[in-house]
């Protein structure tokens, strides 16, 4: 039973005015966005890590050096580039109030799906979103052991990212992922089981983080149990 924390790395220029940055090298945090991972990082220093996965851009390796500083021990960095960015083709580096003027846009709205950026480094969110949730069952399964068979790690990755893995763990469809919200530096946290995923916190930009740790397991606190719904909502973490 893996615990993924997803965690969307710190705020950008980019972000910040506007412009859909993709995978444009040279893209880093600005002061607040570099705040708002040293926040972010402090929120999750009472949760035992057994990896940080990261994407590959600069942003992404900015926030997982943040969340890794001052850790004891210090767990592995993987970084992977099935957790990157969609790559928007085209659409990289164009301002966003541009963009909404695009025929594109309205099928990036309402139909996702069937959104295929233009240009010939342009992906469609479909694959994003496969290439994504493939890379996270992936570590789910890499970083259990048998001496660990209930890793808790991080993934840093982008905003997009983020809401078709959150997606896939609602069972929602990829053409309503757009009602998902992962603001900077925020945490959203999604518990693995056999039966299913449960998604413990999503966008949380500021609570309390220690419910995180795992408790150990006893008798009562069976592997099947975990799979099971709280009927009637529960007494929570």
């Amino acid at each position: 039973m893996a615990t993924v924390i997803l965690v969307r790395h710190g705020r950008t220029a980019a972000n910040a005015t506007g412009v859909l940055a993709g995978w444009t090298p040279g893209v880093v945090l600005d002061e607040k966005g570099r705040d708002q991972v040293v926040a972010t990082a402090a929120r999750l220093a009472v949760v035992p890590l057994t990896a940080v996965v990261t994407s590959p851009l600069e942003r992404t390796r900015e926030t997982a050096d943040a969340i890794l500083a001052g850790r004891d021990p210090l767990p592995p960095l993987h970084v992977d580039e099935r957790v990157g960015e969609c790559r928007y083709g085209d659409w990289t580096n164009q301002p966003l109030k541009n963009l909404a003027k695009e025929p594109l846009w309205k099928v990036v709205q309402s139909h996702p799906s069937a959104a295929v950026f233009p240009g010939e480094e342009g992906e469609s969110l479909a694959d994003m979103s496969a290439r994504a949730v493939a890379s996270v069952r992936d570590w789910n399964t890499r970083l259990a052991t048998p001496a660990n068979p209930d890793p808790t790690y991080v993934v840093v990755s982008h905003g997009d990212v983020i809401k078709a893995i959150v997606a896939d763990a609602l069972g929602m469809h990829l053409d309503t992922f757009q009602r998902i919200t992962i603001d900077p530096a925020s945490v959203t946290v999604i518990r693995y089981t056999d039966l299913r995923p449960f998604v413990l916190r999503s966008n949380d930009t500021g609570g309390d983080l220690s419910g995180l740790v795992s408790k150990p397991a006893t008798k009562r606190r069976s592997r099947r149990a975990s799979s099971d719904a709280a009927v009637g909502g529960g007494a929570g973490s």
